[in-house]
Order: C-alpha cells, then sequence, then structure tokens
C-alpha cells in the first residue's frame, strides 16, 4: 500500500510534535487534536528521526528549540537535509524569544517559529497555511 503525505480520507493531519517537556508535549498536542489533527508526540529529536524513519507520512513537524542530546535547531537542520523528508514543513517552539535564533531558523527552512506557551491562534493559523 502505498502512503501519501497530505493526511488520511478524513483530511486529517499527522502532526509530529517533539518536545522534551512532558507537560508541553501534552499542552500541544491536546491544541492539535482539539484541531482535529492525528499527533505522535515524542521527547527527543532522535525519536523523531527514528519515527520518520518508519513512518515518513508526517505531515508537517512541530519541535521545540531547546533539547538535550538534539536541538529543534538541529533537528530542522536533518529534515532539511534528507531528500526524503525536506518536504515536510518544520516548525520551531521556544520560550525565549531570541531575534537572531528565529532568524536563524527561518533561514534554515523552518515553516514558523512559535512562542511559547502555545495558542490556540497559532495552532489555526499554522493549519490553515498546511491545507
Amino acid at each position: 500500500m502505498e502512503s501519501s503525505r497530505g493526511g488520511d480520507s478524513e483530511g486529517q493531519m499527522h502532526v509530529l510534535a517533539v518536545d522534551d517537556s512532558s507537560v508541553d508535549r501534552a499542552m500541544i498536542a491536546k491544541l492539535l487534536r482539539s484541531s482535529k489533527h492525528k499527533v505522535t508526540a515524542v521527547d527527543s529529536g532522535k525519536k523523531a528521526l527514528e519515527l520518520l524513519g518508519l513512518e515518513p507520512n508526517v505531515d508537517m513537524i512541530i519541535t521545540d528549540y531547546w533539547m538535550p542530546e538534539m536541538t529543534g535547531y538541529e533537528l530542522l537542520k536533518i529534515v532539511k537535509e534528507s531528500s526524503e523528508l525536506r518536504e515536510i514543513p518544520v516548525v520551531i517552539m521556544s520560550s525565549e524569544n531570541v531575534p537572531s535564533r528565529i532568524d536563524r531558523c527561518l533561514e534554515e527552512g523552518a515553516e514558523d517559529f512559535l512562542l511559547k506557551p502555545v495558542r490556540p491562534s497559532d495552532v489555526s493559523r499554522l493549519c490553515s497555511r498546511m491545507r
């Protein structure tokens, strides 16, 4: 069976949420699910890459910037350098508003940069852009 990007038959988007904080992970997953998206949540960039290797039919990756082992920025670079994954939009989240960091992420190909706490309006803006 061939997998295709763009969600399942109900038009549901599959979002991979990556955050080392269980509280933030639960919050972003809840926001996305309330917008009727399928969410897979993992606690590290390494786990995100493992999952993407197994199940590349992810429509969007939303990742925390600051995580141990691999930052969201490093995850973004790996995704954008991969021929299989580079089409997946990556959104970076951070609780720190550092313009130079935001610019660097956007220059590397991030779709957007959200400041935590992420609000429902951020999610609806993102999702409307993904349609």
